[in-house]
């Protein structure tokens, strides 16, 4: 979605008949579409194509030859065995940036196995460390393993672009989610390998800086992090516990880890006497962070998030021209758009349908369709880098 932000023309490869299983991944529902596969698929096209049949290979094979990044997911070997591998699509396209995204790899003893979110985050630790502090394990609220993996491909495709522009030729990109969630385990992982510390569960609380969590006030919460000892004087002088800023068990950020407990306690007690509202405007202009805990309702219609320059939220069209959905923005913004490739010459879902004359194309996903016929969704752009995606069978 990233790349497709920038201007590449993204087409996604689905199976035919049922398509992307996140086509199913609801209610809720936008039309006959779920609302989650609408929120992971912007600015994408998709066609379906039987790439087990040689003719569907074939088809493959025409759209990477002349498409800039092919990124696929299937289990290590799989393509491979239907020609589609690296070295197999390296040969008809030297020029290509080929990306593999996989649960665990290319080598290594769970290169076999199928990759999800919630495993992946389970297996890499990441619900080791979240939840309450005396609680089971918590999934994340969204796929954050997921989400990282696919920053750290965009990132890694963004580098072979650059590559390719420089040498003239391709690569082979390997991303997998428990490589990235281990990666961002960050200091709980640095804290393991250094000082042999093993991770655990804080809520919302941080395991190296107090005050640094969620106080619950009198209708609701505010989330305050002191970062530095001046900040932690500036909460206490708001929360009128000035001698709590002197107090000597409190006076550096060491030791208010090391008496945690007591401190926060003074705090919590303090929060709850006035209401979420009251405390907001007290810290403003403080220079200390803080923030409320918002439900969805107050994110979409908070200034901050929605703010004229580029809003939170976009109406988009897809299927039937009845059919709109409404998903978060994308983050960039720039003082121009993208109109046409290096050549001058503008990618339009048009060049796209004469260059394939032998997928058919058409609008809405229709699982009566031959097996080489697709269901497009319209994408935002349509310009710049050609993708192809390819989303594998269950």
């Amino acid at each position: 979605m990233n790349l497709g932000d920038l201007g590449a023309e993204v087409i996604k490869v689905e199976r035919p008949g049922a398509g992307d299983d996140t086509r199913a991944w609801g209610p809720p529902f936008a039309g006959t579409e779920s609302v989650y596969f609408l929120s992971v698929n912007r600015n994408k096209k998709s066609i379906a194509i039987n790439m087990k049949d040689s003719k569907g290979a074939k088809l493959i094979r025409e759209l990477a030859a002349v498409s800039d990044v092919f990124v696929e997911n299937y289990v290590p070997g799989k393509l491979a065995e239907i020609g589609l591998g690296y070295e197999d699509i390296q040969k008809i396209a030297p020029h290509i940036v080929y990306c593999s995204i996989t649960g665990y790899g290319q080598t290594g003893p769970m290169v076999q196995r199928g990759g999800y979110d919630s495993i992946a985050a389970a297996v890499a630790g990441l619900m080791h460390i979240t939840g309450h502090e005396d609680g089971e394990p918590v999934r994340a609220g969204v796929a954050m393993t997921d989400l990282a993996t696919g920053l750290y491909t965009y990132g890694a495709i963004m580098a072979g672009l650059l590559q390719r522009y420089k040498t003239g030729k391709g690569l082979h990109i390997d991303c997998n989610l428990l490589s990235s969630q281990v990666a961002c385990l960050t200091h709980v992982a640095a804290n393991y390998l250094n000082c042999k510390i093993e991770g655990k569960r804080w809520g919302t609380a941080h395991g190296s800086i107090v005050p640094y969590q969620a106080f619950k006030t009198k209708d609701g919460y505010i989330v305050v992090g002191a970062g530095n000892d001046q900040q932690f004087v500036t909460v206490c002088k708001i929360l009128n516990l000035p001698e709590v800023s002197k107090d000597s068990r409190y006076k550096t950020n060491t030791l208010r880890v090391e008496n945690r407990k007591e401190l926060i306690d003074i705090l919590s007690t303090r929060f709850s006497e006035k209401a979420t509202i009251e405390w907001l405007q007290l810290f403003e202009g403080s220079g200390v962070p803080y923030g409320p805990i918002n439900n969805m309702q107050q994110v979409f219609s908070d200034p901050q998030a929605c703010k004229k320059d580029g809003g939170c939220q976009a109406q988009r069209d897809h299927q039937e021209e009845t059919d709109r959905s409404e998903i978060p923005e994308s983050i960039w913004k720039c003082a121009a758009q993208w109109t046409c490739d290096e050549n001058g010459s503008s990618n339009s879902w048009e060049d796209s349908c004469s260059r394939f004359p032998n997928v058919f194309w058409h609008w809405g996903f229709d699982s009566n369709i031959a097996k080489y016929t697709g269901g497009l969704l319209p994408g935002w752009y349509s310009l710049g880098y050609l993708m192809v995606a390819l989303q594998p069978e269950p």
